[in-house]
């Protein structure tokens, strides 16, 4: 599967994870958020902005549990739990969000 942004194919992976995540860009994050069936609002970009800077540090994508307890931390407990993520990425906060992020699919994710 590969996605199509101004242009230009990005490569993806069978699950659509993109397969450099130097090619991401926002344009390529709404592209996939479509596919996904994701509007994207302001809550949909802190999550996926959160995402990024976690991966840049730790340099891995974290799965869900420790997705929520570094959001609860780093963003409050009504934005750091489990009902709150899987309104916004019903399909999985860890894998759905991570894919829009330009993330690799998450460790422990089926």
């Amino acid at each position: 599967m590969d996605y199509t942004v101004n242009d230009q194919t990005i490569n993806a992976d069978e699950e659509g994870y993109i397969t450099d995540i130097s090619t991401w860009s926002i344009d390529l994050a709404g592209t996939i958020a479509e596919t996904e069936n994701i509007d994207m609002g302001d809550d949909h970009w802190e999550v996926v902005n959160f995402l990024r800077d976690y991966y840049e540090e730790y340099q891995i994508a974290p799965a869900v549990r420790v997705l929520t307890k570094a959001v609860k931390k780093s963003l409050g407990p009504e934005k750091g739990n489990s009902k709150y993520l899987y309104e916004l990425f019903p399909y999985g906060p860890a894998k759905q969000a991570c894919k829009i992020a330009g993330l690799p699919k998450p460790t422990g994710c089926v």
